[in-house]
């Protein structure tokens, strides 16, 4: 795969005008996650790590960005969103329920945990979970369609999207505190912001984004 923004690295605007200091300690926070549960078992953890393989396949060649240790986080510090649909439980106990009874339907079916049947069958489960066709008693009640888009999908891509290298993959410069945004009509940039690459340009983008910081 073609990269959009060749030679585009969001962390080298660590010293720069771009990050203040606040900046630079969440992001380093972020790169310093623990890549073991803290919050959920062993088992969970495995079903957690699966299917975030399955929501945001990730591009070989580079370091994966920890999405399911993002989410464990989340899990660990009891971070909520500030709102929570009234058709789901509270933060811990929806993901715990959810995976549960991923595992679940996949026992049922397939007589091995989520994490072990193959990526097809995964990816089955989970377009019927997105469908609101599983209904195994784990569930205890929890409607599967609800937990797939305000949980499962939300905090995984959330996370993905909230993680440097994928910064530097869409070409995003990240919190630009204190310097900001000026250009903001589109198809405009900020000279600070990576360049991405046309066809038949790329050597020349990858030049300009190693000097962006």
């Amino acid at each position: 795969m073609t990269e959009r923004f060749p030679g585009y690295d969001v962390l080298a605007k660590r010293r720069t005008p771009s990050w203040n200091e606040q900046t630079r300690r969440v992001i380093d926070r972020r790169l310093a996650l623990p890549r073991e549960p803290r919050f959920l078992s062993e088992g969970e953890w495995r079903t957690l790590e699966a299917v975030c393989g399955r929501i945001v396949p990730q591009p070989h060649g580079r370091e994966p960005v920890p999405i399911a240790a993002m989410v464990d986080d989340k899990l660990f510090e009891n971070r909520g969103d500030g709102y929570r649909d009234y058709r789901l439980p509270p933060l811990r106990d929806a993901w715990r329920r959810g995976l549960a009874a991923l595992d679940a339907e996949a026992r049922r079916r397939h007589g091995v945990g989520f994490d072990a049947i193959d990526k097809d069958e995964q990816d089955a489960l989970l377009r019927a979970a997105q469908d609101g066709r599983l209904v195994d008693a784990a569930w205890e009640g929890m409607d599967c369609a609800v937990f797939f888009a305000k949980r499962l999908l939300a905090d995984i891509v959330t996370a993905y999207y909230g993680h440097p290298t994928a910064w530097s993959e869409i070409g995003f410069g990240g919190p630009a505190s204190p310097r900001g945004y000026v250009r903001m009509n589109f198809d405009r940039r900020d000279p600070w912001e990576a360049t991405e690459a046309k066809p038949g340009q790329e050597v020349e983008a990858a030049k300009r984004n190693a000097r962006v910081g």
